[in-house]
């Protein structure tokens, strides 16, 4: 075989590799276009999203607040970290559990199974539209959250970090959330099985008590669930503070469910 028709089929192989990775990711965006759009055309839940977390910070904040010890500040400063990670995870776990097991019931899975596109990118633009309403979520939050008298003690780049963190990690448990939605029957169930963990996994950990107020046997899960590494870095990125060993726990706990959950979920959509 000569020289030319060697790089003749080189160039032809990386042409297809190209167009191939091409129509992935215009997939992958369709997909996430396509579930942003529909979030933002649902004003009830968009009105929701919006407005559980100022439920969530004027009631912890004026009706908790003054019977929780804190170490001596106030505790605005130590809720709302817990109030933004809680938040990414009922947008991330309970809307995508009850979402994708909604859309499997209804056939919208199936009918994307049968379009000549990638099997993953229905799920990945599923997760990554979580992202986008995440962000606005965490505006909200956050605004609030001044307004009731928090302030970022650590400059601006911590704060971007600490924002960038919440994503990854509530991108990293949309996977978990996707791959319990395709296992469910319909969206019921699904609405069933994402209360009966998100509750207590939020509420055992550093979210809204220090962990030190808890009994011995229950703080050995608190101090190292993932919830607690998660607020504790945004904690410290936001209002000052070690950092460095909650981030690295919280990158850890997000690849680690990414690289579990996010195979599982491609496999058991294709399987269904």
């Amino acid at each position: 075989m000569t020289s030319t028709t060697l790089t003749r089929q080189n160039g032809t192989s990386s042409t297809q590799a190209r167009n191939t990775l091409g129509w992935w990711l215009s997939d992958v965006w369709e997909m996430t276009l396509r579930n942003v759009r529909h979030v933002l055309r649902s004003p009830d839940l968009v009105m929701f999203s919006l407005v559980q977390p100022v439920m969530f910070i004027l009631l912890f904040t004026y009706v908790f607040g003054g019977a929780i010890d804190v170490g001596g500040d106030r505790y605005i400063q130590f809720l709302l970290p817990g109030i933004l990670v809680q938040m990414a995870l009922y947008g991330s776990a309970a809307g995508t559990t009850i979402g994708v097991a909604a859309e499997m019931r209804e056939g919208l899975m199936d009918r994307f199974r049968s379009m000549p596109m990638s099997r993953s990118s229905v799920l990945i633009g599923r997760t990554l539209s979580e992202i986008f309403r995440n962000i606005g979520v965490a505006a909200v939050t956050v605004g609030i959250g001044v307004l009731v008298g928090f302030r970022f003690r650590n400059g601006l780049l911590p704060v971007l970090a600490g924002l960038l963190l919440l994503l990854l990690f509530g991108y990293a448990v949309s996977w978990f959330a996707t791959y319990l939605g395709l296992s469910v029957r319909n969206a019921e169930a699904a609405q069933a099985v994402g209360g009966v963990w998100i509750f207590p996994f939020t509420l055992i950990s550093s979210a809204f008590v220090p962990t030190g107020s808890m009994p011995g046997w229950l703080q050995a899960y608190a101090a190292h669930s993932p919830m607690t590494a998660a607020v504790n870095a945004l904690r410290a990125l936001l209002g000052g503070g070690p950092a460095t060993s909650y981030v690295l726990q919280t990158v850890a706990w997000s690849v680690g469910l990414i690289a579990v959950f996010a195979p599982l979920a491609v496999r058991k959509y294709g399987s269904r």
